[in-house]
């Protein structure tokens, strides 16, 4: 499950180990552990390659272009960082999105839901459950993992489809701006999606069975609090900020309750919310407002519902199959409502000097974007916080405890790394996709 170089000893109290370029994770990130009399001596996480100055290249740049050149930042998730920074604007400026629009992107983003979820789900993180290194080691003659591999491309075409129609491409969507859309996309290539998006349903029914049997837990010693954007519809793009601390603040008021950690030997800051540990992404939205679930997907997910709110961890795989649940109902119900589409250019205003805020909740939590301009309506400042960061201090947390105790047990060092990658797997992180993410040096 990856490559690794140690000292052949005996020594169970001292550990000198090397591991590098592990894959099925998004982006690079190193790990250094330390034991020394059989403890945990010094452990540092951090995250390598999320610091890449986009605030700083999208100074003086005309505010309207901005949610094009922000959503470069990732191919993953990169029509989160375009309505976010579309959200920042259009609050900024007054614009109120068309009924018409909201639908669109809303379809736009469920597509990325599915897709990104699958991603996540079927390549990164089934492979464990089976107790294989990649997706590639499925045995095709066996009935189970043959369906599997075969649901994985099926499940992640129907999420790059509904994206594709709706916003002109899966990743950087070039159809969305400010206001509006560019080209509106064809009414009967949006109501093609219906039969995939159904046909797909069932395979996912099976995702939320399968991680739901998962062995693997994972529940933190100190108290965590749950942070997501609550809304009525479970959107992902409207609502309310949430956590389960009780506070409750307008979306725009986020990074007045997140304060900043410098971590030194990170690229990356880390956050708390409120002053406490916190996480955001699929576990903590189910934990927060399951209800807010479409009708459909409540129904048919009732079992697996019942362990939300959850502590364990590794339940944030499951939230994230019942959130494709959710993205497939709430896209087939959008699909059936769409009459007609009306020709509708962007809404436009002259530019001015701001201050705007947008909030969505990307795939793997809370997405803030903040931008100031001036009189031209050309960026002076920019802040980004991705969720990847905020958990950055949970994860590395999470790891120590989970390290702790494994050492105590005389868990052998191979054992140990493989836990270790399995439990920030099931954050889901995003360090800027690189193709490796973690590097383990045991001293």
């Amino acid at each position: 499950m990856h490559d690794s170089t140690f000292d052949i000893d005996l020594d169970r109290e001292n550990y000198d180990i090397k591991l590098e370029e592990i894959s099925k994770i998004e982006g690079a990130a190193s790990l250094d552990i330390k034991i020394r009399n059989k403890k945990v001596e010094d452990l540092k996480f951090s995250i390598n390659e999320w610091k890449r100055f986009y605030t700083q290249a999208i100074r003086g740049k005309p505010a309207l272009a901005v949610p094009q050149l922000v959503s470069r930042i990732c191919g993953t998730c990169s029509n989160a960082h375009l309505l976010a920074s579309v959200k920042a604007v259009e609050n900024a400026l007054g614009i109120v999105p068309s009924a018409q629009t909201k639908l669109l992107r809303k379809l736009l983003y469920y597509g990325l839901i599915i897709r990104d979820h699958a991603l996540h789900l079927y390549i990164f993180a089934l492979p464990d459950l089976f107790g294989k290194s990649s997706i590639l080691d499925f045995d095709e003659n066996d009935p189970v993992q043959h369906e599997l591999l075969d649901d994985t491309f099926t499940v992640k075409e129907a999420g790059n489809q509904l994206s594709i129609v709706s916003g002109g491409r899966s990743v950087h969507a070039p159809f969305v701006a400010v206001g509006g859309f560019l080209k509106l996309p064809s009414l009967e290539e949006i109501k093609k999606q219906k039969e995939s998006l159904l046909s797909i349903r069932p395979k996912i029914v099976h995702l939320i069975d399968v991680f739901a049997k998962s062995p693997f837990k994972q529940e933190m010693k100190e108290p965590v609090s749950f942070t997501a954007l609550k809304s009525e519809d479970f959107s992902f793009l409207d609502g309310q900020l949430c956590s389960t601390d009780g506070t409750c603040v307008p979306d725009s008021q986020f990074n007045n309750h997140l304060n900043a950690v410098i971590i030194p030997y990170s690229h990356a800051r880390g956050f708390s919310f409120n002053g406490k540990l916190f996480m955001v992404g699929s576990v903590a939205r189910l934990n927060l407002y399951k209800d807010a679930l479409h009708a459909k997907t409540k129904e048919t997910a009732a079992p697996y519902l019942a362990r939300f709110p959850s502590n364990n961890l590794y339940d944030n795989n499951v939230a994230q199959a019942i959130e494709i649940l959710h993205a497939i109902d709430a896209s087939v119900e959008l699909i059936d409502s769409c009459t007609e589409l009306v020709p509708e250019a962007p809404i436009k205003v002259p530019p001015r000097a701001f201050k705007g805020t947008g909030v969505i909740e990307a795939p793997r939590g809370t997405l803030f974007y903040e931008l100031e301009t001036n009189e031209q309506g050309t960026v002076t400042k920019g802040e980004i916080i991705v969720p990847s960061g905020q958990n950055q201090i949970l994860m590395e947390r999470a790891i120590r405890e989970l390290v702790e105790e494994l050492v105590m047990q005389d868990t052998p060092k191979d054992a140990i790394i493989d836990q270790v990658e399995r439990l920030i797997r099931a954050f889901d992180p995003c360090m800027s996709c690189a193709s490796h993410f973690l590097k383990v040096k045991w001293r």
